[in-house]
């Protein structure tokens, strides 16, 4: 070939690699794609409702259903399925196609909310809600595994961007949904209403999703690894959630189950490393961008989950938010979270390249942590909306980020299992975060008001109702429920109350802050690559890419 047509060919194959977007994906025309995607977005605006809709409603469900004792689990139930199944069902994605995983999702999801609707006791909404876990698990990761199948890496940002926002819609109208069903309905209709927005979904799903199909290749499914990375998640979650709380770490039930977790991650281990196609592949941790994105993804999901549960209980009761207005008290924070998300995505898809916005995002929840952390009775409600929206506006840059990162260093066959890896990820950094973040803070609330009471006058002491003020340490959430007189206890004890439960709470932000100054470390070993414009990945894929 002459010098002036290799050049000719190096100016076309450039052209190429910038070209617009392809008319249509692999699962066929515009119009079929924008039918899925919206199939998609409802499914998971289904799931991501039921997070935080269910949230004002239960003091009305414990009212009518009892099992105060158990009140936890319905909310520990559907977030120990919906984790543990979450591998799972990226990994059958990938054997089976997305369309059958997906579509049982949501049939499984709406089976769970019948239950969960038509529950007669405390325990029956918790083994429903665990069913609707198993479903929310399914949805999630083969959501987003479905996006890499209609769109490829350098489009993904803007497209993730949109389910971001998903995740902020529901957030925000989550609680007042849930308050207004319950004021003028039956709590059961927070459940029932899942019904005809799944079936529309199912509906959609079912015509526009179909998928081209290889009957070249034969894969096998990794049953044993599936059951032994159930029983590992398992065991695991429930050392994190009773330890401590439930049983003490020393107690024969806590060993045992560490004994028992151990047992099941060790057997896992030998079992995906001596078969073709594991439900776990290893070799995944082989590659960097995945090991960084999946440490990154846990320590903001850890992040994440304890600014969303103990900010509303800090706005409402340190700072004097009314309990009516308690269902918007994370509007800030998800409008944050919204406007990042997309400007990221937005970015990725115009630049190809994410590693920077990784050190953008964490810094600025770092920052907005620092800011939290810094909080006091005195704060405003101005400087605390302005600290929120800078944490979620951090927080939603990470969101696509990790996501479109790992997609992009893996073949599209790994899709599913990668994705779900992530997600799972995240949903154990949420879990454990949660958990020991309540620990901390109770422990902190005890000292603290122990204290008080330690140098109070004995006169004010005799003017203490003893009961309601051990209820209340043993739970400081209850401080949410309302103040005065519903409270029955002297403005002043309250007023100081205020101040040990403000140091409380900030204490779990300065955690938070360590743990993302960690995550901005770990970054630096991100790989960059730039983000390809076909569905095909260029050269070795998955364990080579990294």
């Amino acid at each position: 070939m002459s010098d002036s047509a290799a050049e000719a060919a190096a100016k076309l194959d450039s052209r190429s690699r910038h070209a617009a977007p392809p008319s249509t994906s692999r699962f066929g025309s515009r119009r079929r794609t924008a039918f899925v995607l919206g199939g998609m977005l409802l499914g998971l605006l289904l799931a991501a409702l039921d997070q935080t809709i269910i949230a004002t409603a239960m003091p009305r469900v414990v009212a009518n259903l009892g099992g105060l004792e158990l009140f936890a689990w319905v909310f520990s139930a559907y977030m120990l399925a919906s984790t543990t199944i979450t591998p799972i069902a990226g990994k059958l994605s990938d054997v089976y196609g997305r369309r059958w995983i997906y579509l049982t999702g949501i049939v499984v999801f709406m089976i769970g909310s019948a239950l969960s609707g038509a529950s007669q006791s405390m325990l029956q909404l918790i083994l429903s809600r665990g069913v609707q876990g198993l479903g929310a698990g399914v949805l999630f990761p083969v959501t987003i595994a479905t996006i890499g199948d209609l769109y490829p890496p350098a489009q993904r940002g803007r497209i993730q961007g949109l389910f971001s926002a998903v995740f902020g819609i529901a957030s925000i109208v989550g609680p007042s949904a849930g308050g207004y069903i319950v004021d003028n309905a039956s709590w059961r209709w927070i459940f029932y209403i899942n019904l005809p927005v799944g079936m529309v979904a199912f509906t959609v799903l079912f015509l526009a999703l179909k998928e081209p199909t290889d009957r070249t290749v034969r894969r096998t499914v990794d049953y044993l690894g599936g059951a032994l990375m159930a029983t590992a998640i398992v065991t695991s979650l429930l050392i994190v959630l009773w330890g401590g709380d439930e049983y003490a770490w020393t107690s024969p039930q806590i060993i045992a189950l560490a004994v028992a977790a151990l047992a099941a991650w060790t057997a896992l281990i030998l079992v995906e490393r001596r078969i073709d196609d594991p439900m776990l592949p290893l070799e995944f941790f082989r590659n960097r961008v995945f090991t960084i994105s999946a440490t990154s993804t846990f320590l903001t999901g850890a992040g994440m989950f304890g600014a969303i549960l103990f900010l509303p209980l800090f706005i409402q009761f340190v700072i004097g938010t009314s309990a009516t207005e308690s269902g918007l008290v994370l509007t800030p924070m998800m409008l944050g979270m919204v406007v990042s998300s997309i400007v990221a995505g937005l970015a990725m898809s115009k630049l190809r390249r994410y590693k920077f916005l990784a050190f953008v995002g964490i810094g600025m929840m770092a920052v907005g942590f620092y800011l939290l952390s810094r909080m006091s009775p005195t704060t405003s409600n101005a400087q605390a909306v302005l600290n929120m929206a800078l944490t979620g506006a951090g927080l939603g840059i990470t969101f696509p980020l990790y996501t479109i990162a790992v997609q992009n260093a893996f073949h599209r066959r790994q899709l599913g299992a990668v994705t779900s890896g992530l997600q799972f990820f995240r949903g154990i950094g949420g879990t454990v975060g949660a958990t020991a973040f309540g620990a901390v803070m109770t422990t902190r609330f005890k000292d603290e008001i122990q204290s008080l009471i330690r140098d109070m006058p004995a006169a004010a002491r005799s003017d203490i109702p003893i009961d309601r003020l051990t209820s209340i340490v043993e739970n400081p959430q209850a401080l949410a429920a309302g103040t005065g007189g519903e409270m029955a206890l002297p403005p002043e004890v309250l007023q100081l109350m205020r101040e040990a439960l403000s140091s409380s709470i900030t204490t779990l932000f300065l955690i938070g802050l360590v743990a993302l100054g960690i995550a901005l470390i770990v970054n630096v070993w991100l790989p960059e690559s730039t983000l390809k414009t076909t569905w095909e990945p260029e050269g070795k894929a998955g364990k080579d890419a990294g």
